[in-house]
């Protein structure tokens, strides 16, 4: 089995501790990325759940042509494109939309830094899944361009354009919101 990027000999014998291993290892990681798909912590962690009991169920059928971390990636990554693309979904995105409360707080209690912060992950949030996706992985789960390409099936030139179109849309919804970008 592999773990990570290297291979390793001793990797638990049980199916339950299997399953463990992956969650302990990958849980956190693959909850925040399922966030930045249905931007909500609840619907993340079902997700969550869902995408380590289909990468348990195919254990078996891992070849080790990728990593493991990969083959966790790229099922995350499908399991959340198909939550977006559910009704469920839609009708959960409306009803927040129309009951959700200011959660702004006021320029004095914010430091610059923070604010900055805050405005970079809401513009990552509203770019499109195929720039958003791209955007995350590099940056904030620092894989490789060909780390991205294996875990989303695509063409390393499709990242490339991707991850170049996704930073230059963001520089320009920053300077539309008056935020600049520092680099």
């Amino acid at each position: 089995m592999v773990k990570g990027n290297t291979a390793v000999k001793e990797y638990p014998k049980s199916e339950i501790d299997q399953l463990n291993y992956l969650m302990d290892e990958y849980g956190e990681e693959i909850k925040r990325l399922a966030f930045t798909y249905t931007k909500n912590w609840q619907q993340a962690e079902d997700i969550t759940q869902e995408i380590f009991i289909s990468a348990y169920n195919h254990l078996n059928d891992f070849r080790e042509q990728s990593t493991i971390k990969t083959r966790i990636y790229r099922i995350a990554i499908n399991k959340c494109k198909d939550y977006v693309r559910s009704w469920h979904y839609t009708k959960t995105l409306l009803t927040n939309t129309f009951y959700q409360k200011s959660n702004s707080l006021s320029p004095e209690e914010e430091y610059l830094e923070s604010e900055q912060k805050e405005q970079i992950s809401k513009l990552i949030l509203e770019l499109p899944i195929k720039y958003r996706e791209v955007i995350i992985l590099y940056y904030f789960k620092e894989f490789s361009l060909e780390e991205i390409a294996a875990a989303l099936d695509s063409n390393l030139n499709t990242v490339k354009s991707r991850l170049r179109r996704a930073k230059k849309n963001l520089e320009t919804k920053m300077d539309r919101e008056g935020g600049g970008y520092n680099g």
